[in-house]
């Protein structure tokens, strides 16, 4: 829908139907919106209410550095920037965005680009949380960009596909206790926030979503091969259905470790400080090499 405008006051932007909270911007001298892209995988938040629980979803304290990923027509963003203490920057894949964002949040840092290529030492040069709306469709692969620099990210406070948040969020010995959540529980403390229901976007996505805060826990590091456990914790849930002597099995753990009764079990059942033992054990069975 584009219409013809020769000054923004002229407008009745209420023609844009579906897009109450939305302010269009101009495209040369049309009036437009931001239309969400189905290979982006976006769906737009469309009540500011929930915007502003995510937000205060934040805990920061003091002068803080925020990283906005998607921020699309600026729905979390309207809120942040009235923050004073949130130094902040968002990136952005769509083009739309960019220039929505540059119309109407002209003093704010936006880099223009994929996510998953930025590189996050140079966003501030120092620690920073992480925000944002995360398309469905590379939600894990930005929580596995956040595990890969995970001292530098201090809290990540996110809306994503509520069967995602629960795997991440759940404890052990479910079926939905996954990779992802050892991982991520390893080194951040998870707080399941709220549910979203999908009428709230525009499209409706198709399933609820959920928000969740990480906050960094004080674990610096693995008291173990962190390549190995990795591997382990892969391993052992990529083959769920099996106890982890016969999941791990490609391992070649010595006979004498196998007796162990943890490996009775199945990987669901594990905590992070029990992967971390079984890492243990397969460090000694390779006769304390730490070659993977």
């Amino acid at each position: 829908m584009l219409c013809h405008v020769t000054r923004f006051e002229e407008y009745n932007f209420t023609e844009f139907v579906g897009f109450k909270n939305f302010v269009p911007y101009f495209r040369g001298n049309r009036a437009t919106v931001v239309r969400p892209k189905k290979f982006l995988g976006q769906h737009f938040l469309n009540d500011q209410g929930i915007a502003k629980r995510i937000v205060e979803g934040l805990t920061t304290s003091g002068k803080s550095n925020v990283l906005e990923i998607g921020p699309g027509m600026g729905v979390l963003t309207k809120f942040l920037v009235q923050d004073k203490s949130i130094n902040l920057k968002v990136i952005e894949i769509d083009w739309d965005s960019v220039a929505y964002l540059r119309q109407h949040y002209p003093a704010l840092s936006i880099m223009e680009g994929d996510f998953l290529e930025l590189d996050l030492k140079q966003v501030f040069g120092e620690s920073f949380s992480v925000i944002g709306n995360f398309p469905y469709n590379i939600s894990s692969q930005i929580f596995f960009k956040v595990l890969e620099q995970r001292n530098m990210v201090d809290q990540v406070v996110c809306m994503l596909q509520k069967e995602v948040a629960d795997r991440i969020a759940e404890p052990p010995g479910s079926k939905t206790y996954g990779i992802l959540s050892v991982l991520l529980q390893a080194f951040y403390d998870i707080e399941y926030l709220f549910k979203v229901p999908p009428g709230v976007f525009i499209p409706p996505p198709k399933v609820m979503s959920a928000v969740i805060r990480l906050t960094r826990n004080k674990r610096e590091k693995l008291d173990c091969n962190e390549a190995l456990f990795f591997q382990v914790v892969k391993q052992g849930f990529n083959n769920r259905r099996k106890t982890l002597r016969n999941a791990l099995k490609n391992l070649n753990l010595a006979a004498e470790f196998l007796t162990d009764p943890i490996f009775d079990l199945r990987a669901e059942r594990l905590s992070v400080d029990q992967f971390v033992y079984i890492t243990q054990l397969t460090e000694k069975s390779r006769g304390g090499t730490d070659a993977v």
